[in-house]
């Protein structure tokens, strides 16, 4: 019932996400949420999120920051990690992940996708058939209608937990 909100992966935060391993594997693009994902909710990019994207760079992946905020916000974020953007993405449409594969030339087999909200993030990325990795979010203060979905991913979360435990047996 819940199992296409489930992402491929659950950790506690996009930077310990074993980007070279999934090179190896043959991941060639990761198309990355902001908010929450990579630094608290509204912040410009930190020193981690520049190296971070200076790392994926040298390895040899594609970015592409997916944002549904308006382009004031995300181009900021752009300007210090260079790497393309989409802005007003609405997600969890399709349209846009499909796009930023493209900007990437990139396709669904060796793409990742990198967020911190199941309703939008991971249930879209999923829809579009990319690999998905929910991070925990950055900063506990967000806007209230993200705070409301908070309690309903907690659901989704625990029924994600309960299958991975099914699935070890």
């Amino acid at each position: 019932m819940f199992s296409r909100f489930y992402p491929g992966e659950y950790l506690d935060s996009t930077y310990e996400i074993e980007f070279d391993r999934l090179y190896q594997e043959g991941y060639r693009g990761v198309i990355f949420d902001i908010d929450n994902t990579l630094v608290p909710h509204g912040m410009p990019a930190d020193e981690r999120a520049k190296a971070l994207f200076a790392h994926l760079k040298e390895l040899g992946y594609q970015s592409v920051l997916l944002s549904n905020n308006k382009e004031p916000r995300v181009k900021m974020f752009h300007e210090v990690v260079k790497v393309q953007y989409i802005f007003k993405a609405k997600k969890p449409s399709v349209r846009n992940y499909l796009k930023a594969m493209e900007l990437m030339h990139t396709n669904k087999d060796n793409t990742l996708f990198v967020g911190d909200q199941i309703f939008t993030d991971i249930y879209g990325a999923n829809r579009a058939g990319i690999r998905t990795i929910l991070v925990k979010p950055i900063h506990p203060k967000e806007e209230i209608q993200i705070v409301l979905k908070r309690y309903l991913e907690k659901i989704v979360l625990f029924f994600y937990r309960k299958s991975l435990k099914r699935n070890e047996s």
